[in-house]
């Protein structure tokens, strides 16, 4: 076996891939470089990870220099310079009231992390019968046991439903192509789809529910907008029955959707925060769980000497990747990263929707910088129709993300006009190829 073949991809159809492989051997700015040196317009901001582009000397420089002075320090009853200041930045641009910062690794890890709390809370408050997750239905919440129990994506499921968490309910997903096709922004229909909580709640009790996380805009299901109203409803419904509120920010956060959290952008303050991603620009794996102030006093109970929480992982808040945190925020600030993209929203809205007459185009969604094109599946062959029109970009020199027939796109906080024409010209002319 050579030793590219040693490589099993996540999320790849790995014996398709080999047969004929994309491999990237470099990156800078909004350009990817693959092996055989052609150059690549990113349209997906690496993996939603790469808001300020990549290789960003600021960044770069960070981590260049921690890594000659902290490689690595123990997490437990220990910890390094550099994860105390990030932790106290992210607080400077978290929702007010929410001063608490636990460091993981990755999304995955910060959905957990964020259930355990949730728990955790409950117990900490003599409500230990709070035991019941919801989630919602073509929900992400990353790939760990906890996340894909909440999560509401049947692939992801299905091989592994024998050992998902019990105690785990669904709300129905947020969509509906035809009362919302080709919205712009948010759609006018659906808030009444967060009472569907209030059906859990009367089935399992309210008073047994512990937490409900939901992705402000859902990502890799396909772009999934709330409806006006929505996420304001469901926060009342919660408030109701005293159930914690978790936003999965792991993809909103940190200029995405033109804000630092999607919490902000639609002014709802939920009661735990998970963040990856754009953490550190994608340059180091590390992810975040921000909690209201009185979720983590709850647990600061007991001799002071007992730990509170007996939950970490080796390598959180990992200084190297504190380091690269520390840098990103600074590049935020500094580059107004976040007004940037809030301005080039309209520009982004109309290229995308452009494409609305084009082939096997039935819906066109977006918010902030995040969009998606939905495609009609082929007759028995559901998906395939957009990883051709996927493989077509690549090859006329775009990458974009397919989910299914979902065409996704998510570009730079700071991509240019004629950036997004290329990439939507590009797309349109693989639609036009493809049968």
């Amino acid at each position: 076996m050579s030793q590219e073949q040693a490589f099993w991809l996540p999320f790849t159809a790995n014996r398709a891939f080999w047969k004929s492989p994309r491999v990237i051997r470099a990156a800078h700015g909004h350009h990817y470089i693959t092996e055989d040196g052609r150059e690549l317009l990113d349209g997906f901001s690496g993996l939603w990870t790469s808001g300020l582009g990549h290789c960003h000397p600021k960044i770069v420089e960070a981590v260049r220099e921690q890594v000659g002075t902290l490689d690595y320090g123990m997490g437990f009853q220990v910890t390094n310079d550099k994860a105390i200041a990030l932790a106290n930045e992210v607080t400077r641009f978290a929702p007010p009231g929410m001063n608490k910062v636990f460091f993981t690794n990755s999304g995955s890890e910060a959905a957990d992390t964020a259930l355990k709390i949730a728990l955790a809370y409950h117990r900490a408050r003599g409500e230990g019968q709070r035991t019941r997750l919801i989630g919602r239905e073509r929900g992400y919440h990353g790939v760990n046991f906890g996340g894909m129990s909440v999560g509401g994506i049947p692939a992801n499921r299905k091989v592994f439903s024998a050992a998902l968490l019990p105690g785990v309910d669904h709300i129905r997903h947020t969509h509906s192509l035809p009362d919302m096709a080709f919205s712009r922004g948010q759609p006018t229909w659906g808030a009444h789809l967060a009472d569907d909580l209030e059906r859990l709640a009367a089935l399992h009790d309210g008073s047994n529910i512990a937490a409900v996380i939901v992705e402000p805009v859902a990502g890799s299901t396909g772009i999934l907008v709330p409806p006006v109203g929505y996420l304001q409803r469901l926060r009342g419904i919660c408030d109701k029955y005293g159930i914690l509120l978790i936003f999965d920010e792991v993809i909103t956060a940190f200029g995405r959707i033109g804000a630092p959290f999607a919490a902000t952008r639609f002014d709802v303050m939920p009661d735990i925060i998970t963040t990856a991603k754009g953490l550190t620009n994608g340059v180091i794996p590390m992810g975040a769980v921000i909690v209201r102030d009185g979720i983590h006093q709850a647990l600061m109970d007991g001799p002071d000497k007992v730990v509170e929480l007996f939950h970490g992982y080796t390598y959180s808040g990992h200084p190297v990747a504190a380091a690269a945190g520390l840098a990103t925020m600074q590049v935020y600030r500094e580059e107004d990263a976040f007004a940037r993209a809030l301005a080039l929203e309209p520009a982004f809205e109309e290229a995308i929707h452009a494409l609305s007459g084009e082939p096997h185009v039935i819906d066109i969604r977006n918010f902030g910088l995040m969009g998606g094109i939905e495609l009609a599946p082929r007759d028995g062959a559901p998906g395939m129709r957009g990883f051709d029109v996927f493989l077509k970009c690549f090859e006329r020199g775009l990458v974009i993300r397919n989910g299914g027939d979902i065409l996704q796109f998510s570009p730079f906080l700071d991509s240019s006009v004629d950036e997004l024409a290329q990439i939507f010209d590009t797309v349109r002319t693989a639609l036009r190829e493809v049968d």
